[in-house]
């Protein structure tokens, strides 16, 4: 195995300064939102997908949008709804008379970046349909492997109150998922800047700041942090002690602990770092590891959340000390 070189001061500097371009630009149509901002930005600096559940009118698909916007290249939106058919989003092969063959015919799916509205209104087998793509970045139809093009960013909102006529998102869907956001709403200052400005700030104003290419450098780049064994050890404790915690009936996978690593690389260098930290680590567990948790009956039936439960597990691991020694868990 090759070891990557590391991050000169110049390439963490320079990162830094474009990712900042980015949310800067997105913030001025996301109002009072910059941790979301910042973790929409993580996903899509470490090859990860966007989950935003949250009630309807906070700006989830505003936010998608954005991103879309600020990043030169091309992208789609798939409005689910319970008649859409999987090959409506991958694709279908057609027979062309002219040619006397079939050519494939690229669905929406085929985009730098990939607006999925309201995503739990699609059928199950209409949501499984990103499935293959979502993980490989190929889509197979009719046993023909296709590429879609890279990078690649799935931003899929949905709305977890009204649930008539909606399916559940599967837990092998959801895993696929690097983070999972909630918009929330704003603050009143900012909901007043909001109506002020309700007119002129949309995302079809948005001026590109980059382009995919360059998005494509800055995901390599993060794949170059450096993280200490100590830290490699951490995360799996971290997801170690979801695995063994009383309320939880299925705790978070290998797949969970690989993808809150790639988190920690991208969010460490959004920060200016090369390296990253235990902090970086703890900060990226709600949203990495709090989708993956199943609950048990009994937390359910206590109303007991998957917060609560992550914040217990991640107080009971040590933080691992750059001298090799730990913080000892907190009780």
């Amino acid at each position: 195995m090759t070891r990557q070189q590391p991050l000169t001061q110049q390439e963490v500097q320079g990162f830094a300064a474009l990712a900042a371009r980015l949310a800067e630009n997105v913030n001025s149509v996301v109002l009072g939102k910059p941790q979301v901002v910042r973790l929409a930005l993580t996903a899509l600096f470490a090859q990860g997908h966007v989950l935003l559940e949250d009630v309807p009118g906070v700006g989830k698909t505003t936010l998608a949008r954005a991103i879309a916007a600020t990043v030169k290249g091309e992208w789609r939106r798939i409005q689910f709804t319970p008649d859409l058919l999987p090959s409506d989003v991958s694709g279908v092969t057609i027979f062309n008379q002219a040619t006397r063959g079939f050519e494939f015919h690229p669905g929406p799916v085929f985009a730098n970046i990939v607006i999925a509205d309201e995503i739990n209104r699609a059928s199950p087998k209409t949501q499984s349909a990103l499935l293959e793509v979502m993980e490989e970045r190929t889509v197979t139809v009719d046993g023909v492997r296709h590429p879609v093009p890279q990078p690649f960013l799935v931003v899929a909102t949905q709305n977890p109150v009204e649930m008539d006529g909606t399916y559940r998102l599967p837990e092998a869907q959801l895993d696929r998922f690097l983070v999972k956001l909630s918009v929330g709403y704003p603050d009143e200052s900012v909901e007043v800047e909001v109506l002020r400005g309700a007119t002129v700030r949309s995302p079809e104003a948005l001026a590109a700041v980059t382009d995919t290419t360059t998005v494509a450098d800055m995901i390599t780049m993060a794949q170059r942090v450096h993280i200490a064994e100590p830290l490699y050890a951490y995360a799996v404790r971290l997801a170690a002690a979801t695995r063994n915690h009383p309320q939880v009936r299925v705790g978070v996978s290998p797949r969970g602990v690989i993808a809150l690593t790639r988190a920690a690389c991208a969010y460490a260098l959004i920060d200016g770092r090369g390296w990253i930290m235990p902090e970086d680590l703890k900060a990226l567990t709600g949203p990495v590891f709090g989708h993956r948790l199943l609950l048990s009956s009994d937390a359910q039936v206590r109303g007991i959340n998957a917060a609560e439960v992550l914040r217990q597990a991640v107080a009971s691991v040590p933080v691992p000390l750059p001298s090799g020694q730990t913080v000892p868990a907190q009780s």
